[in-house]
Order: C-alpha cells, then sequence, then structure tokens
C-alpha cells in the first residue's frame, strides 16, 4: 500500500525527535491528525488555542532540542504567530505546520487562505510553500534542518490535498544531517584575548543563556582573576547558586545594584553569550570584550572593542591556560560586599508579607524558592511576575528559569509549563503567572486539565497590569485602564477539574503552596498580593522621580486621594533602595 505525504511527513518528524505535536486539528490539517493517530510515536496535544501550542511546542524544544507545533488554514496560522515570534528570539528549535487551502484554489481569496510565506516570513529561520509531494518533502527535510542548526523556527505550508497525495520519492528526504561543528576564534584572537585580560586590573564576567554549558569555566576564569560574576535573566538560574561564590546579581531593567555598579566600576567587561538588550544599562567608559557564537550580535548593543565568535566553554577552554593569575580582591570584595547588602534589602521585603488582599509579591516568591524542588522548571510571565522571580527564585541544583525574555510577551508562563509539564513529568513545573498573563489564554487550563499534566500555576493576582501602571507613573502619566476585574479564578479551576487554592491573607501563603506542591496533579494557587508593589531598576533617574511624583499628584487632583495614600504607604519601604 502507498503511503501518503502526511505519513511521510509523520516518519520525518519521529526521526528528528518530536515527541508531541501541539495543534487544533481540522479542515486542511486532518490528513496529518489522521497519519499520526495511525502511526502512534507522536502525542497529539489538542490546545484549545494555537498561541498556547507554539508556547508549549517553544518549550518543548528548549528543553528537549526539538518541537512542533500546527495550524490549520487562515486563522489557525494566525493564532500561531506570536508563540512562534518567541521561540524563534529564543532560539528555540520548533517545527511550525501551516496546513492550508488547496492548491487550485490559492490566490483567488478563498476563504480561509493565507499568504504562508509572507505571514511566517518574520517568525522564522526559514519558510517554505509546497505545491507538490515531492515538495512537501524535500522543504520538510530542510525546514528540520534549519531548525536545528540555525536554532529557531522552521515553517513548512502544507496544502490539504498534497497532504493527502500519495508520497513520491525524494533523495535523503529520510534523513537528517545534525552537525555539530565546534567553533571557537583563531589563535591569534585568543592570545590577544588573554593579554587584554592580563593587562587589566578589575575584570567584570557578565554571562547570558549562551555560556549554560560553560559553568566550570566561567567559575575556573572568575578564580584566576578575581572577577565579579553577573548575570542577564535568562543567564541567571545557571549561574546564581549557593556554590558560586563570585555572583553580584542582574543588571538591566530587572536588574540589582551590584550587578549594575560591578559592571560600570570594571576597567574590563567581558560579556559571554548574552545579547543583553537594555542598552542603557551598559557603561561607555571601560574596555568590553564579547564572546558569542552568532558574530551578527556582537556590539550591536555595547561599544564593544574586541569582538570574538566562538562557542563559550569552548573558547573559555583555550584561553585560561594564557590568563594569568590576578591576586588583589578589593574590588571583587567589594562588589560582593554591596551584593550581600541588596540580597538583605531584598530579604526585608519578605519579612514585612503584607494584609489581607495585599500581600507582599516579595513574600510569596520567597516562599516558592524555599519549597520548590531543585530541580524544579519555573516559567514566568512578563511584567512584575518577572521581577520577584528575578530576585527570589535562585538556581539551586539544577533548576531552570524560562520567559519571554526576548519577545516580551503576556500570557507565556502557563503554556510554556504546558511544554514543559509533558516533556519533563519527572520534574516539577512551577508557573509565575500575572493575572493580565492568565486571562488571555485561559481556556488552556483545559488542555492541562485534559491531559492532567502536573503543573502548578501561581496567579499573582494583583488586580493590575502592575508593570504598565509602574511605566506610567514614572512617566508622569496617572494609571489609567490598567484595573483588572478578575473572576475567582479557583472556582474557574475547579469547574475544569483542576485543584485549586487560594490565599489572601499573609499567613495563608506557606500552608496553601505546601499543599499545591504536594498535590500529585495540576493545581490553580490564586494569591491576592498587593497592586502597588514597585519594582526599582539599578538606575533611577532624576526624570523618572519627577514623573513618579507628578502622576500621584495629578492623581490627587483628580479626586484620587485614596488611591495615592495606599501606593504612599506601600511604596515606602522601596525608597531605601535609591539610597
Amino acid at each position: 500500500m502507498s503511503q501518503s505525504v502526511s505519513d511521510k511527513i509523520v516518519k520525518m518528524l519521529v526521526d528528528a525527535g518530536v515527541k508531541r505535536v501541539y495543534a487544533v486539528t481540522g479542515d486542511s490539517l486532518n490528513p496529518v491528525n489522521d497519519a499520526i493517530r495511525r502511526e502512534g510515536s507522536i502525542q497529539w496535544i489538542h490546545v484549545r488555542h494555537e498561541e498556547a501550542g507554539a508556547y508549549a511546542a517553544s518549550m518543548d524544544a528548549e528543553l528537549n532540542g526539538i518541537g512542533c507545533c500546527m495550524g490549520s488554514s487562515g486563522p489557525g496560522h494566525v493564532h500561531l504567530i506570536n508563540g512562534l515570534y518567541d521561540a524563534n528570539r529564543s532560539g528555540n528549535p520548533v517545527i511550525a505546520i501551516a496546513s492550508t487551502v488547496a492548491t487550485h484554489k490559492m490566490g483567488t481569496e478563498n476563504f480561509q487562505e493565507t499568504n504562508v510565506t509572507k505571514l511566517f516570513d518574520d517568525c522564522s529561520k526559514y519558510c517554505f510553500m509546497s505545491n507538490t509531494p515531492k515538495q512537501a518533502l524535500t522543504g520538510l527535510q530542510s525546514a528540520i534542518q534549519h531548525a536545528i542548526t540555525e536554532k529557531g523556527v522552521a515553517v513548512l505550508g502544507l496544502p490539504g490535498d498534497v497532504a493527502s497525495a500519495d508520497a513520491e520519492a525524494v533523495v535523503s528526504a529520510d534523513k537528517n544531517y545534525f552537525t555539530k561543528p565546534v567553533i571557537t576564534p583563531p589563535q591569534q584572537h585568543i592570545e590577544e584575548f588573554a593579554s587584554v585580560i592580563n593587562s587589566n586590573k578589575n575584570v567584570m564576567l557578565y554571562v547570558g543563556h549562551g555560556a549554560k554549558d560553560a559553568y566550570s569555566e566561567v567559575i575556573d576564569l572568575a578564580e584566576t582573576i578575581k572577577a565579579p560574576i553577573g548575570y542577564s535573566f535568562r543567564g541567571k538560574i545557571f549561574f546564581e547558586k549557593d556554590e558560586n561564590p563570585y555572583t553580584v546579581g542582574l543588571n538591566g531593567l530587572l536588574g540589582n545594584k551590584s550587578g549594575f555598579k560591578a559592571m560600570h566600576e570594571a576597567d574590563l567587561l567581558i560579556l559571554l553569550g548574552t545579547d543583553f538588550p537594555y542598552s542603557d544599562f551598559l557603561p561607555e567608559n571601560n574596555t568590553i570584550i564579547q564572546i558569542d557564537i552568532k558574530p551578527e550580535r556582537i556590539g550591536r548593543r555595547a561599544k564593544v572593542d574586541y569582538g570574538y565568535c566562538g562557542d563559550i566553554k569552548e573558547t573559555l577552554k583555550r584561553v585560561l591556560p594564557l590568563v594569568e593569575t590576578k591576586t588583589e580582591t578589593k574590588y571583587l570584595d567589594n562588589m560582593l560586599k554591596l551584593h550581600k547588602e541588596v540580597e538583605d534589602n531584598y530579604q526585608s521585603y519578605v519579612e514585612g508579607k503584607g494584609k489581607e488582599d495585599q500581600i507582599h509579591p516579595e513574600y510569596v516568591a520567597s516562599v516558592i524558592d524555599n519549597l520548590a524542588d531543585d530541580d524544579a522548571i519555573f516559567t514566568v510571565d512578563t511584567g512584575m511576575s518577572a521581577v520577584w522571580a528575578a530576585r527570589y527564585l535562585k538556581g539551586k541544583k539544577n533548576r531552570y528559569l524560562t520567559g519571554s525574555f526576548n519577545h516580551g510577551s503576556m500570557a507565556n508562563a502557563m503554556p510554556m509549563a504546558i511544554g514543559a509539564g509533558l516533556s519533563q513529568p519527572e520534574r516539577q513545573t512551577i508557573a509565575l503567572c500575572g493575572d493580565g498573563g492568565i486571562t488571555m489564554l485561559l481556556g488552556d487550563l483545559m488542555t492541562i486539565s485534559q491531559y492532567n499534566i502536573p503543573v502548578k500555576i501561581i496567579i499573582f493576582n494583583n488586580r493590575t497590569l502592575g508593570m504598565v501602571k509602574l511605566e506610567m507613573e514614572v512617566a508622569g502619566i496617572p494609571d489609567w485602564q490598567t484595573d483588572m476585574v478578575n473572576p475567582d479564578f479557583a472556582k474557574v479551576a475547579e469547574a475544569m477539574n483542576i485543584r485549586s487554592y487560594t490565599a489572601d491573607k499573609p499567613e495563608q501563603v506557606t500552608s496553601v503552596l505546601k499543599e499545591a506542591f504536594v498535590h500529585e496533579g495540576p493545581a490553580v494557587i490564586n494569591i491576592f498580593t498587593d497592586p502597588n508593589a514597585l519594582a526599582m531598576p539599578p538606575k533611577v533617574t532624576f526624570e523618572q522621580m519627577k514623573g513618579f511624583a507628578e502622576s500621584m499628584g495629578k492623581l490627587m487632583l483628580n479626586g484620587d486621594a485614596a488611591e495615592v495614600i495606599s501606593s504612599a504607604k506601600s511604596n515606602a519601604k522601596y525608597l531605601k533602595e535609591l539610597f
């Protein structure tokens, strides 16, 4: 019996390592659905929204090397876009199959027709529209290799009639070529790199996600040259460990004073595997070395003096024997002391705990950190949830932390948790969600319920778009239309057959989280947090302080004195961060 194009596509996905497909079936996608059912190796995850499927596939890829999602004809394609943007910018190898109208109907503005190549071009490394059986198989092979090699999204447009057609033989279509070259700078650059380190007194290492496999080498270099180690948010979980004696924290919008000051007081700053986007927080007057596996990233954020293309682990292995040991520790000691003061300051917020319906989110995050497993996987929403994760979740033994750190989208944490919970069920998966984020894709709680995915969804229910509110206040604009009127999330979860918990008083937080974490199935934990909790960046400008004062003044003039007083009481504790 001859095989269809869909049969061959499924075999190729299996051979590439795909274990799950996240999709909403229908119309032109049904032939692929049926082929997956008959083959039996791939699990079909019926998400409620294709955006959630794309995020879940992205997380699957981030943890396991490849992910797959699908969307059918027109609206299904458009729904995939946001999650695919995030996957592509995060460097996660995701195969997206966009099934579409029959070939003879293309170009006629047919019902649910989209231009696949135009639509997905900006959120993929590769996008190909297949119009024949041979093109479909050749295109999928190329898509798989683009996704793996270039680390991003690859899209295959698949008309329904092509998906149902008999497959035709294609040279090499059944093979995947997963090459893993080792890239390091040439020897003259290695020697130059070492020479620059040796000729500078105070050196700081700033590491990102690209250095995650080079932990030992980074620590060895820091020990040799007595360098403090700072990190980006995406690099934090790999380097902020109790065993790391050189950590001084984050810099950037979610950073702290010690991470910022260490970077600016260094004679030499070495950027390792980070595409740190917040240029305003980077120094301009010291020497900067940047090393990245992707040379196009070098120098696009900072004033880089020396740029080298290379794998961080292998590059550091080659340079370490050439680096001279430094003995002066004053700079390092000062930065470590400042970092301890910052950490102690953060702990003082935890001790306050808050009051009914205004639980301090810092306290909640601290309890999560204390109770979570040492190898837990955390996903965090963009916004204030990310702030508390940045400041209170620590690396421990083998934890993993991720979010929409490059794309900056809301609603990512819950669907990312779906991918993490399915792909690594032996590990605890915890999603830190904002109320704004969770309500965007609330329907996919039903996906968690249907597949009994044992994830813990913690909702920081502050009844406001907290980060947006803060942005408006520091710009001198009274916050308006940032309030959230939410459902009872616990009742929503119960209606979806998910165990639910609520904490509206500080004394309930620990017991509720303990109970939720030991529950074997999925759980939703609804925690009423303080809507006025602030996130102070490491560098606060006079204009920001002035803007905040102006926005409070405008609220007073508009008759919102009660809100101003409440905000002042909540935020008084943060003022000491400025001094």
